[in-house]
């Protein structure tokens, strides 16, 4: 029997789904278990209703927490759940039982038969399966009561092949054994419901539409348990405030009362053991154990058992969730924190985690401590743990005494740029809001918000205030003012979308730092300069590119990120100078991966896969893809840029339909952050996407919202998102080919002064089709076919194979059969080489697309040879009695599109009624 595919298949569970179904089939039990909140209920409705879509009788147990106490509840619950017609044909004895357990489920003493019962209810389960399968599903099955577990496992030993049965068990970590009883352990499967993967965790989020640019933070915070994370997201959704980082999640509410559940069957032990390691940087269970619990493996193993922490086999202790220790810290009062960090600085081996248990240890302000807390700081930055320095940095601020007032704002505005170093958020927002609530000089308030500014990542909506402040506070300062516009110059454009006002504050911070000497702004405004110019059409962007690598090669910087030398890359990516780009990122990647930040080398992994996708070298631009937003994830970075990246490789070399989600998901991600540059790169990708696989409405309706927003920025340079080949293409799919040729005619002349030679062979195509479109179906084949050839030339082999479909299209139309085969056959040649998956199955399936059909009735009239191969398919639609707007959904078309393209029809064929239409088709003259 072909399989049915799952109707409500939970996120990242189809695998799983997969595995339970082969297991139903092949032994027709299974038991489904792990934590509470996994998902185990969810993964067996599912279960539930694939079996129904099979045409199944599915029987639904869900025994409630009073029913354990309460003698044949489960079992009374059973029997009331099955169809009537099932009870016909009990014997009166089994009957008169089986009436007791439902009237008296709570008196087994007021006289129902064992026997009769056992009897019964196997009877009942036997003729139910005599009628055709059955699925029964045991939710909660740890809440049976000990009478219902012995007559179901009585049951359901008697039971035929026909009767399969999913448990669902959530078992009690402090309670030895398995609690589940309905079979011996050697009878089912188990099946351990496992966390949800960041990307599964962030697809979670779109789902139920919550906030997914945190989607690594919240994954981390949860777990991957998808309770968790809903409930975390659900506070993040409910917050007044803008959050930029995992530790300032607002973690109160319903995610901290879930976590506080998980922790609640604890024993005192557990919890006190669970404490130290939620203090200690690297928790072993031998550290626990000298801090003063001697029977710390045995306590570590209960917390294990319940699913609050990991052990290695060396000892290590890792929570599974980032919640857990969080809200354990926070409901212990602040004598047992002093205590347990006092206890660990006695027996930790590195002296710089002494050093910060034995500040955490106290809470009055110490010089002689707080210099050793700010050395231990410098030691963990020169060991790379920026995230400890930044968190050590902030310590020895706090620890320093009020009357040392200098020193502690000194401190502070150190511990703010160590954060920003780190990308710690709420490590710099606490640093800044205890040094602007102090008498600092302008310098040190302009510095700790500017930190503020540089954690925000793609964030940076909502921060009004902070830039207002910097910008006043640096007034007479050049240096500090250079600083100030180079952040809003950033922000201009990426959140204003004003991309004119941007380049304005960057010339002016370059001017700015040069007048100081401050080489590392004024190259750094520059290269923001050169980016805007770029997007501006301005001829000067090379020449200002090449002035701040100049300065770059005396500054030295530390990082590659908003550098001339990946703007340098960026620029040869948009000119399809790919070797190039490709030898430049491939000379950065192995330096940056070993000694650079994270976000550096999830630039170079973005950039590199681009290039890729480009190049056609599919394989490596999925990889490179996915281990950016691994990355991504990982780091808590906001993912929209990863996804973006990724929608194009999977777009190039895997699935038009995960290419759609992931774009659909970077749109959510960048509206939610506010960022206008990537909003209008993913709606591109979901544009593109829509058109290749016919949504041809969709893609109108996406990529109008591209123009219109490339507009609003003064975007000029064509070459930087293409999105106007595929508007083009929209346009004419859709009938409207005065509009595609007039786009074509306005952006053109832009290229061509701009020298963009690779953006002419796309318009080229685009326009070849435009051709097609009004009848020169000659020049159309000449000029697609040269396009083909010089996108080879090119290394464009996707855009080569493109092209080759879109000449098949026109040779079919002119019903040249083995012309359109070969050019068919050429793009599929093309993409089979280059990997090109979801093309090679584009020219294979999709009927716009594939090889020319056997030719229709009336293919042969010399009328109908003079429709468009758009106009004969919605005239054999029509003819075939579909309605207009029965024919728009069909064709993705607005009824408006296919009343004026009918009216053409009738023209040219001479017909004036839909039955005279059916006529000249079925009865060609």
């Amino acid at each position: 029997m072909r399989p049915v595919p799952y109707p409500t298949a939970p996120v990242g569970r189809e695998d799983l789904l997969g595995r339970l179904d082969q297991v139903l089939r092949a032994r027709g039990r299974a038991l489904l278990t792990g934590p509470a909140g996994i998902g185990k209920t969810e993964v067996a409705q599912a279960a539930a209703d694939h079996a129904g879509c099979r045409g199944e009788t599915v029987l639904w147990l869900s025994p409630q927490p009073a029913d354990r106490d309460m003698a044949g509840a489960a079992a009374a619950a059973l029997v009331s759940s099955v169809p009537p017609a099932a009870l016909d044909g009990l014997p009166d004895p089994q009957r008169a039982a089986v009436a007791v357990l439902c009237r008296e489920a709570a008196a087994p003493e007021a006289g129902w038969d064992p026997v009769a019962l056992r009897l019964g209810i196997a009877r009942i389960l036997r003729t139910l399966a005599e009628r055709g399968p059955v699925l029964l599903v045991v939710d909660d099955a740890q809440r049976i009561d000990a009478d219902s577990a012995d007559l179901l496992r009585f049951a359901l030993h008697l039971a035929p092949a026909e009767l399969r049965v999913l448990a669902v068990e959530t078992p009690d970590p402090y309670v030895d054994g398995a609690s589940f009883t309905l079979w011996v352990p050697s009878e089912a499967d188990v099946l351990l419901v496992p966390p949800l993967h960041a990307d599964e965790i962030a697809e979670l989020l779109v789902h139920h539409r919550l906030p997914s640019r945190m989607a690594g933070r919240i994954h981390r915070t949860s777990g991957g348990n998808p309770r968790l994370a809903l409930a975390v997201g659900r506070s993040l959704a409910d917050a007044r405030t803008p959050v930029h980082h995992a530790e300032a999640l607002p973690l109160s509410g319903r995610a901290r009362d879930l976590a506080r559940r998980m922790l609640a069957p604890a024993s005192p032990a557990v919890r006190a053991a669970l404490l130290l390691a939620a203090l200690a940087l690297r928790p072993t269970a031998a550290l626990i154990r000298r801090a003063g619990r001697p029977t710390a493996e045995a306590e570590l193993a209960a917390a294990e058992r319940a699913g609050l922490i990991s052990v290695t086999e060396d000892g290590t202790v890792a929570f599974t969730a980032g919640l857990l220790p969080s809200t354990l810290v926070h409901d212990t009062c602040w004598t047992e924190r002093s205590a347990g960090h006092a206890a660990l600085a006695r027996v930790v081996d590195d002296p710089v985690e002494e050093v910060r248990h034995r500040a955490l240890a106290t809470d009055v302000p110490d010089e002689d401590l707080a210099a050793e807390v700010a050395a231990a700081a410098d030691t963990a930055r020169r060991r790379g743990n920026s995230a400890l320095a930044a968190e050590l940095a902030l310590l020895a601020a706090e620890s320093t005494p009020v009357r040392l007032g200098d020193r502690r704002i000194a401190r502070l505005v150190d511990a703010a740029e160590e954060a920003a170093r780190a990308a710690r958020a709420d490590l710099a927002m606490r640093a800044a809001a205890d040094l602007l609530a102090r008498d600092a000089a302008p310098a040190d308030r302009v510095r700790a918000r500017l930190a503020v500014l540089d954690t925000a990542g793609q964030g940076l909506t909502d921060l009004d205030e902070l830039y207002v402040h910097a910008t006043e506070d640096s007034d007479g300062d050049p240096g500090l003012r250079a600083a100030v516009l180079l952040r809003l110059a950033v922000k201009y454009v990426l959140a204003d979308g004003d991309p004119v006002r941007s380049r304005a504050a960057a010339v002016e911070s370059a001017e700015l730092a040069t007048s100081v000497g401050d080489r590392h702004t004024a190259a750094k405004a520059l290269t923001q300069q050169a980016r805007m110019d770029r997007v501006l059409g301005s001829p000067d962007a090379e020449r200002t590119l090449a002035r701040a690598r100049t300065l770059e090669m005396t500054d030295r910087p530390l990082g590659v990120r908003n550098t001339a030398q990946i703007l340098t890359i960026r620029h040869a990516l948009f000119d399809d100078r790919l070797g190039e780009a490709r030898d430049r990122v491939h000379a950065l990647l192995p330096l940056v991966e070993q000694r650079g930040p994270v976000e550096d080398a999830i630039e170079l992994l973005n950039t590199l896969a681009e290039v890729e996708a480009r190049r056609g070298q599919c394989a490596a631009a999925l990889a490179h893809a996915g281990r950016s937003l691994a990355l991504t994830l990982e780091a808590g970075l906001s993912p929209g840029p990863a996804w973006y990246v990724l929608a194009l490789a999977e777009t190039a070399g895997g699935s038009f339909a995960r290419a759609a989600g992931y774009a659909r998901r970077s749109v959510q991600a960048s509206e939610e952050e506010g960022d206008h540059v990537f909003l209008s790169r993913s709606l591109y990708a979901l544009g593109r996407v829509q058109l290749v696989t016919g949504d041809v409405a969709g893609a109108l309706e996406t990529l109008r919202r591209v123009r219109d927003a490339e507009r609003a920025r003064c975007a000029v340079d064509p070459s930087m998102l293409r999105w106007h080949e595929e508007l083009a293409e929209a346009l004419l799919a859709n009938d409207a080919r005065d509009e595609a040729e007039a786009l074509l005619a306005d952006v053109g002349p832009v290229a061509e002064r701009l020298g963009r030679t690779t953006v002419l062979l796309g318009f080229d195509r685009a326009y070849g089709l435009c051709l097609a479109a009004g009848g020169k179906t000659d020049e159309s084949v000449a000029l697609l076919a040269e396009t083909a050839d010089r996108f080879g030339a090119q290394g464009l082999v996707l855009e080569q194979g493109r092209c080759l479909i879109a000449l098949s299209r026109v040779e079919r139309r002119r019903r040249r059969r083995s012309a359109a085969q070969q050019a068919l056959h050429a793009a599929a040649t093309v993409f089979e080489r280059a990997g090109a998956v979801p093309w090679l199955a584009l020219t294979a399936e999709n009927p716009s697309y594939a090889e020319p059909a056997p030719a229709a009735p009336g293919a042969g009239n010399a009328a109908l040879s003079r429709l468009t191969e758009a106009e004969l398919h919605l005239a054999r639609l029509v003819g075939e009695g579909a309605s207009n707007q029965e024919a728009a959904a069909r064709l993705y078309l607005s009824v408006k599109t296919v009343e004026a393209r009918l009216t053409r029809i009738y023209q040219k064929l001479d017909v004036r009624s839909r039955a005279q239409l059916a006529t000249a088709l079925n009865h060609p003259v």
